[in-house]
């Protein structure tokens, strides 16, 4: 905690350039996921609208997310209302206007904990509380408001918490059942709300007024649809198991670490990729690799080449057979969920281990 992630980030990005084994492709796109662990090939766009296919072994999704960008208290009307990564810029650039802002104000949870995202995106408290005390460093006679529903500054980030309160940063929880409404004002912004303990109204001239927006998944975002890894109902991917495997997706050969999971600090998204990391050695360090034993199998003899057992699979194990025109299983890709062979029409598909003939002689 506390360090400069900039020169982190540059430094990793300047050591990925120079390793002659890693082949980075920057504004490319994927456009077609085919194979299964083990024998991945993915095309993609690269500049110039050229595809170009890559054959791998695992994947890693590590596709982060985004800051939402506010609709409300005047964003995009007012230069100055900005969210917490703009204000992070101008800390960076070191702008001197800083200097001359007599009162800044930040309001906590814009866009979260709403019926649409009723998830806390747990950083932006630190964040807050981290630019309110650098801002008090630019200027320590500036006032510097923050409010919020509820503070939530993970584990030892309490000490910011702390630290804020004893440099005079004042901290006002507002009733968010009422309206907290922001106005331009000659000279400035005024941001009126209802105090929650004092239950009164109150208002505050401001000359600076940062956003603390939830963090949101990328909307454009069509992986989960490539690879067939399922998505919760905020948007963000779900791993196979949240304690056995935390890293994983149902589809073997497919991890995922980072923002892409959900909101979480920095330090939390490194332990994951590393977690990543270490799962997909495990699959790449062996020569051949097991399946299970039950997995569905065909009779080409019923098989009608209708395609519903294609059609319905979400591991995209059943395909055509180029000369027969028949169905076929790759056993890889299968999981053994029955789902082809209850829809197949044609009784053609059956599951090893659960043919009928068996199934009634465990009855009988």
């Amino acid at each position: 905690m506390g360090e400069d992630i900039q020169q982190h980030t540059q430094g990793l990005i300047e050591e990925i350039s120079a390793d002659e084994r890693i082949e980075t492709f920057l504004t490319s796109e994927i456009k077609e996921v085919e194979g299964f662990v083990g024998n991945f090939i993915t095309t993609i766009s690269v500049d110039g609208g050229k595809e170009k296919k890559l054959s791998h072994g695992v994947t890693i999704i590590a596709t982060g997310a985004q800051e939402l960008k506010p609709e409300e208290y005047l964003y995009g009307k007012d230069p100055r209302v900005m969210t917490a990564l703009e204000l992070d810029r101008v800390l960076i650039e070191k702008d001197e206007r800083l200097k001359d802002i007599d009162t800044c104000v930040f309001i906590q949870c814009v866009g979260s904990r709403i019926p649409e995202r009723p998830y806390c995106s747990r950083v932006c408290c630190t964040h807050s509380v981290a630019s309110a005390l650098h801002l008090k460093e630019m200027n320590p006679g500036m006032n510097v408001f923050v409010l919020y529903r509820d503070m939530r500054t993970y584990g030892m980030r309490e000490n910011l918490y702390r630290k804020a309160r004893e440099r005079g940063i004042i901290f006002i929880r507002f009733d968010n059942e009422k309206e907290l409404k922001v106005d331009k004002i000659s000279g400035g912004l005024s941001v009126r709300f209802t105090d929650y303990t004092l239950k009164r109204e109150i208002q505050i001239r401001a000359d600076l007024l940062t956003l603390a927006s939830a963090i949101v998944r990328k909307e454009e975002d069509s992986l989960s649809q490539l690879f067939k890894i399922p998505v919760n109902e905020d948007g963000f991917f779900v791993e196979a198991h949240v304690k056995l495997r935390p890293v994983d997706f149902a589809t073997d050969g497919v991890f995922f670490c980072g923002l892409a999971h959900s909101p979480r600090p920095i330090d939390e998204s490194i332990a994951q990729a590393q977690a990543a990391a270490s799962r997909s050695v495990t699959l790449l360090a062996q020569k051949t690799i097991h399946s299970g034993g039950m997995v569905a199998v065909v009779n080409t003899l019923y098989c009608s080449s209708c395609g519903v057992c294609i059609a319905i699979c979400p591991y995209k194990a059943p395909e055509f057979n180029e000369e027969t025109g028949k169905a076929e299983i790759n056993p890889v890709l299968c999981k053994g969920c029955g789902l082809c062979v209850a829809s197949c029409r044609s009784g053609a598909l059956h599951l090893n281990g659960f043919d009928e003939g068996q199934i009634m002689a465990m009855i009988g």
